[in-house]
């Protein structure tokens, strides 16, 4: 009950804090406030949404939505649009949706004990490990590795900021998912899919492309090991 409960009111909150909410009420509430019509509008749909989904359950749902949601989005409203703010807001939506569960379903404490102990199992640490090491860890190690070619194309390389490292780092980490479920055939499709756009971005630029290619296929052959090992230890039990 608690399980379908939280599907129904994070599936509230999802709607009404996204796809219900025009870019116009954001931007008026971070230019008037609390003197926002539209802020006090979002809070309120975002409380009846949930009342809603649940069934026009327990009362004290939707005013504690509504309560908790003005102040968080109106604290939101005072601070900078970057991604900090933005997970920290969510957080907080979260973290009041959590409590409400809890306190309203004090009989079925025992999911989240379920979902702690599941946490806290071998697997997921294991995976938690390959996933680090996958991401910065690893980069500055292809990184090292690649050095001398950076450095010859360097002055004639022009990308978007850290986005070559993202590409990276999501590369390896999408890559590590399908090994360890089996999905060879899905790495060759998306080392196709970025072999073609790459080269048609830089069908000019040779030296470019065949670093791309060094790098590319240092990445790939790091996430493909990184995935085998951990399926190994998983198999032996380490």
């Amino acid at each position: 009950m608690l399980y379908l409960w939280y599907l129904k009111v994070f599936s509230a909150h999802l709607l009404t804090d996204f796809v219900l909410q025009p870019n116009s009420w954001v931007n008026s509430r971070k230019t008037r406030h609390w003197r926002s019509g539209h802020l006090y509008m979002h809070a309120g749909l975002t409380a009846l949404v949930a009342w809603f989904f649940t069934g026009f359950g327990n009362w004290a749902v939707p005013l504690t939505i509504l309560i908790t949601h003005f102040f968080i989005d109106l604290w939101k409203s005072y601070r900078p649009a970057t991604l900090i703010y933005f997970f920290t807001d969510q957080f907080l939506h979260i973290v009041v949706i959590v409590i409400l569960g809890l306190i309203l379903f004090p009989g079925e404490v025992q999911l989240i004990e379920k979902a702690v102990t599941a946490l806290n199992s071998r697997q997921v640490w294991l995976c938690a490990l390959a996933v680090i090491f996958l991401s910065y860890p690893s980069g500055i190690m292809i990184g090292m590795l690649t050095a001398k070619w950076r450095n010859q194309i360097r002055e004639q390389e022009k990308t978007l900021g850290n986005a070559g490292k993202w590409i990276g780092i999501l590369e390896r980490i999408i890559i590590f998912v399908l090994v360890v479920f089996n999905q060879y055939a899905a790495i060759g499709l998306l080392t196709a899919a970025k072999s073609i756009l790459r080269f048609s971005d830089s069908k000019d630029a040779h030296q470019r492309t065949e670093y791309v290619l060094i790098g590319t296929l240092i990445s790939i052959t790091t996430a493909i090991c990184t995935g085998l090992l951990v399926k190994a230890a998983l198999g032996y039990g380490f």
